[in-house]
Order: C-alpha cells, then sequence, then structure tokens
C-alpha cells in the first residue's frame, strides 16, 4: 500500500523490535510503522529507543489491540498515530500523509478511547500505574513468560541466570498484584505486550 503512493518508499523492514531500532536509526526515515508485538523488544520500547535516536522521525503504531493503557503508554513514549490492523485498508495513507506534514492522526475510534480516558483521569487504572512501574527489562520479561518460555528459557533469551529471573518475576507479579502465571498472561494480553 505504501509504495503504490509516488514518492514514497519502504526503505527498510524489521523481522523483530531490536532489528527495527537499528534499521531505523541507521536509514534515518521520515515514518516508522511499529506493530506492537514483535520479538525482542515490544513496541513500547522500540518507539522509545527510535525517538531518543531520531526525534524528527515520526511513528504510527500498527496493532491488533485497543486497549486504553496500550495507546495511552504509545503516544506517552512519542507515537504520533495509532491504527488498528484491521482498519490499516481505510486509514494507512492518510495517516502517513499527516504523520509526514509532522500531525498526529487518529481514527475514530482512537479518538474516542483517549477521550474517554481523559474523562476517566489518566492515573486511575491500575494497569496504567503497573505500567510506568515496570522496567524495559520487567517489560521484556514479562513477555517472554507470557509466550510460555520458562524461567531457564527466559533466562537463556536474555543472557542472565534463572535466579536473576525469578527474583524479577516475583518483583512484576508483586507490581502487578497478580498471584499466578495466568493473572501474568491475562494482564500481557491485556496491554498488548502479546498477542491472544
Amino acid at each position: 500500500m505504501v509504495e503504490t503512493e509516488p514518492d514514497w518508499e519502504v526503505c527498510g523492514a524489521a523481522a523483530d523490535g531490536r532489528e527495527a531500532v537499528v534499521l531505523a536509526t541507521k536509514l534515518s526515515p521520515d515514518v516508522v510503522i511499529v506493530d506492537m508485538t514483535m520479538p525482542e523488544l515490544d513496541g513500547v520500547q522500540v518507539i522509545r529507543q527510535i525517538k531518543r535516536a531520531l526525534p524528527k522521525t515520526e511513528i504510527l503504531v500498527f496493532s491488533a489491540h485497543e486497549s486504553e493503557s496500550v495507546i495511552a503508554e504509545v503516544f506517552a513514549a512519542g507515537a504520533k498515530s495509532y491504527i488498528r490492523k484491521a482498519d490499516a485498508g481505510l486509514y494507512l495513507i492518510s495517516a502517513l500523509r499527516s504523520l509526514q506534514e509532522h500531525k498526529p492522526f487518529f481514527t475514530d475510534n482512537i479518538s474516542e478511547v483517549l477521550f474517554s480516558r481523559f474523562l476517566a483521569g489518566a492515573g486511575s487504572e491500575q494497569d496504567s500505574a503497573a505500567n510506568e512501574s515496570l522496567t524495559a527489562r520487567e517489560r521484556e520479561i514479562v513477555r517472554l513468560l507470557a509466550e510460555g518460555k520458562s524461567n531457564q528459557d527466559a533466562a537463556l533469551a536474555l543472557g542472565v541466570s534463572t535466579r536473576t529471573i525469578e527474583t524479577h518475576r516475583a518483583t512484576i507479579m508483586r507490581k502487578l498484584r497478580v498471584d499466578s502465571l495466568a493473572g501474568l498472561v491475562r494482564y500481557a494480553i491485556r496491554n498488548g505486550i502479546v498477542e491472544a
């Protein structure tokens, strides 16, 4: 869809979050389209790292999720547009045109979510507070555990000891006020860290 527009070019595509940050930093695109659920780094971490390296690059989030806390988090991280994958055919090109002019773009449903959140008070949700209190490493561990990785597998993936993962897991569960892996998985799905 992007390449059907005159003067637009897809200059890179990444298989995971870390590669997305490396490619964006190397290629300095005008706009980056970020999926919320990626291996290695999640969408919020990718947005933060790209915006830190390339403050003038605009970011469009492309996601299947529509959680209020996730939407608020991606905008706080520096994205200026959020489009559901189901709406790509309707809005993607318009959103990219707006971002090209450094203007935000919101679909009606995202505007409603943001307005509802504004009326309710941004700090009122438990998940929102929990999201803000999780470190990037803790979010990464949540993703790995929610994807079904064991403590040992997560330790191997992150290059740390199993004991370190166990310590992080206990801290994460305390912060999120969950007492089981099932609760952790529900949190991860609800907040777009993993897909159901």
